[in-house]
């Protein structure tokens, strides 16, 4: 399934996609609440998804379907080449990460790859940016510090929504987004790096603070 606002981009794909042995194209959809639609009915073994969207991002259908489909692999298709982007991409489950400017085969032998179990994204990049920024809690808000910490004492989203009196939804949102900005892909990942960390520099900020 392919899901870009641009109809002769997602065309483009398509026809790429429907000339490859073994590939067909399920479905199609030009925003992230047509792909949250079209997702259960076609039920895509590939997702080729676009990064920036009208009404969202690719990172947003990514984990929609993770949810709704888990068995759907996906792969984000963008013409941002940088850092930022391919650890959101990371972190919401994508399994390779494609610029606009790769040649049509290659983006079919991609899908390929993907769609029979490969990995193409790994930690290199993540390591890459974690070497730049040596705190990777550095750009956390205050909320995302907080909720950092209690994944770290094993609490579950309800649990901290319940110690933080927000919505299970906002603490989820708070997990996405400190995921991408630390260079994370699962919420293990920060447990693991808060029991590494505790007692160094990085601290929590106190409960008035978030």
């Amino acid at each position: 399934m392919i899901v870009d606002d641009h109809e002769v981009v997602r065309r483009g794909i398509a026809e790429v996609i429907e000339r490859s042995d073994g590939l067909t194209v399920v479905g199609e959809a030009s925003s992230v609440a047509e792909a949250h639609r079209r997702v259960p009915l076609v039920r895509p073994d590939v997702l080729l998804v676009d990064l920036q969207l009208p009404d969202g991002t690719g990172l947003d259908i990514i984990t929609e379907a993770a949810r709704v489909l888990p068995e759907a692999r996906a792969v984000v298709l963008t013409s941002f080449d940088d850092d930022d982007a391919v650890a959101a991409a990371l972190a919401a489950g994508a399994k390779a990460f494609v610029l606009k400017t790769v040649r049509g085969a290659e983006i079919a032998d991609v899908v390929r790859a993907v769609a029979a179990g490969r990995t193409l994204l790994d930690d290199r990049t993540v390591t890459r940016r974690q070497d730049a920024h040596p705190d990777p809690t550095a750009d956390l808000t205050p909320s995302e510090l907080r909720v950092l910490d209690l994944i770290g004492e094993g609490l579950s989203n309800r649990e901290i929504a319940d110690r933080l009196g927000v919505a299970e939804k906002t603490v989820k949102n708070h997990i996405t987004s400190l995921l991408a900005k630390m260079g994370l892909q699962r919420r293990t990942q920060v447990a693991a790096w808060v029991a590494a960390h505790r007692g160094g520099r990085w601290r929590v900020p106190s409960e008035g603070q978030h």
